[in-house]
């Protein structure tokens, strides 16, 4: 996948200056092949080889491309302006790279949308994920930086200042990313908004009327996969995440407020799994009493009427998200978006269970565990083309 992708992204950047930095282990082998097959082609590859074998986290990877950029440096005597995270899967926007040099002039960070690909044969699973971005990169993340928050960095698509990358490194002994975090991303936007940096969302449409420029990619297509990635992520920001990054040190209000919906999900959980156990009671009563002849008990009307009150909010919820994923998707997603609401909340029970097995043995002791997701990257005509 990885040979595919550099030859992608090579094909689709439109800028005349970059160099791509691909962190690889001593132990995968066949990694390293490809990755030296797509640089002995073009110079713009940089083939880097960690010196633990993997697999480590992402955090530890990324300190090993930041040295081997340091080394460059020195020895071409040119300093970037910015760096720019990717995944294996990515596919890469031809403009992005204009995008992150024009507006790293002003800010310290930027951080572009990021739109799932829907997979042809995982409309719940690998489709729900589209529905949670299109909102959380056209909704929330807006809000966020309207209220003046923390943005966290979604660890592809966002482009960082070397001046700032070099100012946490500075900070943290040399080492610009935590090692021992599952969310380093996330943690990231935290650390240059703490730092006094400023971090923007790009939402720039790549023409007048057009889609934004964006990165998409495949997202998890299974249960397992997708219960197992967000389990990482629900350790890493609410639950692990919570005890390294605590609260903003100045009271901001916007920015605590918005740590504290990233974190909701230790309550919001256990009230969801209530709820869905409370509902199938409810429906095995009624239909024991139809079947019994029998009449089910009325409802105190206050009950009755915060119900219908939920009722309502729930509706326009799913409203709200169907609007997001129609303009990023089209009407026939967005009319899936509310059936997949209830996929949704199975994998994140089931993660939330995963999470507080992993945060616990975090506690004793326990290494941070990098639960590695398969992805797979998609047949685009270009390549046939290539």
């Amino acid at each position: 996948m990885i040979g595919r992708m550099l030859r992608t992204a090579l094909r689709r950047f439109d800028h005349a200056d970059y160099a791509i930095y691909v962190g690889t282990y001593p132990n995968d082998p066949a990694t390293i092949a490809a990755v030296a097959d797509v640089a002995e082609r073009d110079a713009r590859i940089r083939l880097v080889i960690g010196g633990a074998p993997g697999p480590t986290t992402k955090a530890d990877c990324l300190n090993a491309l930041w040295r081997a950029l340091l080394r460059d440096e020195l020895a071409e005597g040119s300093p970037v302006l910015g760096i720019v995270l990717h995944d294996a899967e990515d596919i890469v926007h031809p403009l992005e790279l204009k995008v992150f040099a024009h507006r790293l002039q002003h800010c310290s960070a930027v951080q572009l949308p990021v739109l799932p690909l829907p997979h042809p044969r995982s409309r719940f699973v690998a489709g729900h994920y589209c529905d949670e971005f299109a909102e959380a990169h056209a909704k929330t993340l807006v809000v966020r930086q309207a209220l003046g928050a923390g943005l966290p960095l979604a660890g592809v698509g966002c482009a960082i200042r070397r001046d700032m990358l070099g100012a946490i490194a500075d900070a943290r002994g040399g080492a610009p990313f935590d090692a021992t975090s599952l969310t380093e991303d996330y943690e990231l936007g935290l650390t240059i908004h703490a730092m006094g940096g400023k971090t923007v969302l790009a939402r720039v449409p790549e023409r007048i009327g057009g889609p934004p420029v964006a990165v998409r990619a495949y997202f998890p297509d299974t249960l397992r996969a997708a219960v197992r990635q967000k389990a990482r992520w629900l350790t890493g920001i609410a639950l692990a995440g919570w005890d390294r990054t605590g609260w903003h040190a100045s009271a901001h209000l916007g920015d605590n407020w918005m740590r504290m919906r990233d974190r909701r999900a230790t309550l919001a959980l256990p009230v969801l799994a209530i709820a869905y156990c409370t509902l199938l009671l409810w429906s095995v009563s009624t239909l024991v009493h139809l079947v019994a002849g029998s009449t089910a008990p009325v409802l105190d009307p206050s009950v009755q009427a915060l119900l219908w009150a939920n009722f309502a909010l729930v509706g326009w919820r799913l409203l709200v998200r169907a609007a997001f994923v129609h303009r990023a998707y089209g009407w026939r997603e967005a009319l899936w978006s509310a059936p997949r609401v209830l996929v949704g909340n199975y994998i994140a029970l089931f993660a939330a269970r995963r999470a507080i097995g992993l945060y616990t043995r975090m506690l004793f002791g326990a290494a941070p565990r990098w639960d590695k997701t398969d992805h797979q990257f998609p047949d685009l005509p270009e390549q046939a083309a290539g």
